[in-house]
């Protein structure tokens, strides 16, 4: 062993991140009225859709605007407001006013059903609802009615461009501004701005619950990691409900004086390559699937987009071959990956743009300012060496002030030393930058061999006919379990033989963690974060017979006719065989 290896290996996996800047002390609304102040004639919002554009100057009074309409509506600090809809530009007037009059956003996933909808309206006790009308079908006013009876603290709702909204902005526009001027007053950078309902496929969502501390800061320090300045123009296709919108997209862009550019209501590969091109974009974000899209674009070759500097690929595992052909590609030198969680305001740890290339594909970065993580063992809690994995836990300024109205759930995730733990599996180096390996859920024992579905997935992405793929663990009558790789090609590639892939296979992983049942899919289930529902496809694997493709290993599969790998109608897959 090396002097260098013998110390990474004895080190702890323990690191702090730098202390300057200062943390920022002021208020979110402060915030934005410096940047109008300092910018005024900047671009700072485009809808590219219907060509609707603000200046910093424009954008400030708008905000001011629906700021005084919600208080002329009874809406006061502390309360809570939902706001129901896809991206636009109503959007961000709104998360801005609500902040400005120390109310407390409440954003709603827009996939929603009724009992999603009613569990976040009484567990939040929401009492103004801001939604649209409707959406991909979606009756949000009947559904918002069906679900009043129920929750007593709502009051009142109301429908963006709709009559009512207009007249309420009109009267914003003329109302006395110290009403506002006095609301902010009463803010403090402590104060609950947002609750933040987890994303996936929980049956009870947990709302994480943020102040402008939290996230302003933390919007503060991925900017500074992206060197974004008044001169940067960020595409921003990913959902703005989540923390990887509003915290790391608008906020990032507001605290610098840099454009947010939103190229459609839901993520569309076209549209944002659109956006890229004719707003001359610097900077894109998007979670691995939205860069697969893009990537996948028959025409993406056709687009300009040598103004792109730098962004984010984040919200689930990034392959190092998708950031190494992204970067490549779409000529994005500075690309960067990150972690975090919405508990931790989003971000724990992000490369820089000017970090070397191979720490960008290989780790998701060292830990930002004023932010301090461990990986520690799971049983034990004892911190591991560095190189050992563990699971990664967080702890600063970023780490929420709780689910809100939930003690019980707060105190599973934050321990009493104040440490978030992420149920993340990860390794840290010598330098402190973590790589993540999986989740603790997602360990899969087969015959008492604990194996990470990440380290096979990775694998499979690098085969040239594999988009994308998802391993899960299925159960098995000697083995306890066996793996199980659902895989969707690229399109119009014939999937390679099953066989062939585990001989691909066998080249890179030790024979345990060769998936035993592989079926293809022309696309994996995903949340509209763009995370695999990886439940689903276990609900869904229940109902499939084995794949007859004949033994691997030793073992012999299940006698039967070979399956189809079709998901149920409601998982909105449809698949191809699997021989």
């Amino acid at each position: 062993m090396t002097t260098s290896c013998f110390a990474e290996c004895n080190q702890a996996s323990r690191e702090v991140g730098p202390l300057h800047p200062p943390l920022l002390t002021h208020t979110i609304g402060e915030d934005l009225d410096r940047t109008a102040a300092r910018y005024p004639d900047r671009d700072a919002l485009v809808e590219c859709w219907s060509g609707r554009r603000w200046t910093y100057h424009e954008l400030q009074a708008d905000i001011n605007a629906v700021a005084l309409s919600l208080l002329a509506m009874g809406v006061s600090h502390g309360d809570r407001v939902g706001l129901w809809a896809p991206n636009c530009a109503e959007w961000v007037l709104i998360q801005y006013a609500t902040a400005k009059i120390g109310a407390i956003l409440t954003p709603i996933n827009p996939a929603y059903r009724l009992p999603e909808l009613r569990h976040v309206l009484k567990q939040s006790g929401i009492s103004t609802v801001i939604a649209s009308a409707e959406y991909k079908g979606t009756n949000y006013l009947e559904l918002l009615g069906k679900v009043q009876p129920d929750c007593s603290d709502l009051k009142r709702t109301l429908i963006i461009n709709s009559s009512d909204w207009h007249a309420l902005l009109r009267q914003g526009r003329h109302s006395d501004p110290r009403a506002l001027t006095r609301a902010q007053q009463a803010c403090s950078a402590s104060n609950p701005v947002t609750i933040q309902y987890t994303s996936g496929t929980a049956a009870a969502p947990k709302g994480a619950t943020l102040s402008h501390h939290n996230i302003l800061n933390n919007a503060y320090f991925v900017g500074a990691a992206l060197a974004y300045t008044d001169r940067d123009r960020l595409c921003l296709p990913v959902p703005l409900f989540h923390c990887f919108g509003m915290v790391l997209g608008t906020l990032a862009c507001t605290i610098r004086g840099a454009c947010i550019v939103l190229p459609a209501p839901a993520f569309n590969a076209a549209a944002t390559l659109q956006a890229i091109e004719q707003e001359r974009c610097t900077a894109v974000y998007g979670v691995p699937t939205m860069f697969l899209a893009e990537l996948s674009a028959l025409d993406l070759d056709t687009y300009h987009l040598s103004t792109l500097r730098t962004g984010i690929m984040a919200g689930s595992p990034c392959p190092k071959t998708l950031l190494e052909e992204v970067a490549q590609r779409m000529g994005i030198p500075e690309l960067t990956t990150s972690f975090g969680l919405t508990e931790t305001s989003p971000t724990a740890v992000q490369c820089r743009a000017t970090d070397p290339l191979d720490q960008r594909l290989t780790t998701a970065g060292p830990p930002l300012p004023h932010t301090e993580i461990k990986v520690a063992d799971p049983d034990t809690g004892h911190t591991q060496p560095r190189g050992t994995p563990g699971e990664i836990c967080i702890r600063g300024y970023l780490v929420m002030q709780g689910y809100w109205n939930d003690p019980g759930q707060t105190a599973n995730a934050v321990d009493n030393e104040g440490w978030m733990h992420s149920g993340d599996l990860g390794t840290m180096d010598r330098h402190g930058c973590i790589t993540i390996t999986g989740r603790i859920t997602d360990m899969i024992i087969r015959g008492g061999e604990n194996i990470s579905p990440r380290e096979i997935e990775d694998v499979l992405r690098a085969h040239p006919d594999i988009q994308d793929v998802a391993v899960i663990g299925i159960p098995h009558p000697r083995l306890g379990e066996d793996l199980m790789a659902w895989i969707q090609p690229y399109p119009g590639a014939d999937p390679p033989p099953p066989d062939t892939l585990r001989k691909y296979c066998a080249n890179k992983l030790a024979h345990y963690k060769i998936p035993h049942e592989i079926r293809f899919v022309d696309a994996l289930p995903t949340t509209a974060t763009g995370k695999i529902r990886k439940t689903e496809l276990r609900d869904a694997a229940r109902t499939l017979g084995p794949c007859a493709d004949g033994p691997r290993n030793g073992t012999t599969p299940g006698s039967g006719e070979a399956a189809r790998n079709q998901l149920t109608p409601n998982q909105g897959t449809s698949s191809q065989s699997c021989t």
